[in-house]
């Protein structure tokens, strides 16, 4: 074969694999549905945290609102890529009754959370765990959120990157629920 002939092959087979990987990305990422039956859902502990500007947040304050907690840190790079889709999220369902919170799971002070939330322009309230909170502990990797439905039950969790249409369409089943 001619050397012309077989760098159009490789081409032809690097593209055929580019659109594969492509596919594979966009289909095979998709987290939305798979709620956890209403019947089988299990209820959030209360959560109480201090938020970064020193007020207090609580779960329990936010009854009868679908609720997203997403846990996050700002050296983590995955959760860069999720969180301007968060706060489209929470800017276009919070009139529909969604509430979301970050949990900020830096450590060492509240520096770099502050940069994270002004460059993002966070609007919805960020938090952080207790004092010797266990929460890292008992998660897979961060980003971790939590959906949470309108009577404080976990109807879904999300291990990584949550893309924008996933949470949103799993939000607005939670919403669409009585």
């Amino acid at each position: 074969m001619r050397t012309g002939a077989r760098r159009w092959v490789r081409y032809a087979v690097g593209t055929a694999a580019f659109a594969v990987l492509a596919w594979v990305w966009h289909f095979g990422t998709r987290q939305s549905g798979g709620l956890t039956p209403m019947q089988e859902r299990r209820a959030i502990p209360d959560l109480v945290m201090t938020e970064l500007n020193g007020g207090e947040w609580r779960l329990a304050d936010h009854r009868g609102e679908v609720v997203v907690v997403n846990y996050w840190a700002s050296w983590c790079g995955p959760c860069w890529e999720e969180t301007p889709g968060l706060v489209r999220v929470a800017q276009k369902l919070a009139p529909q009754g969604l509430a979301v919170v970050g949990v900020a799971m830096d450590e060492g002070g509240t520096a770099n959370v502050r940069e994270f939330v002004e460059k993002f322009q966070v609007p919805y309230p960020v938090t952080l765990p207790p004092h010797l909170s266990q929460m890292a502990y008992g998660m897979m990797g961060l980003p971790t959120t939590v959906l949470v439905d309108r009577q404080g039950r976990v109807a879904k969790t999300y291990v990584g990157a949550v893309r924008q249409a996933d949470l949103e369409e799993d939000a607005g089943q939670l919403l669409a629920e009585h």
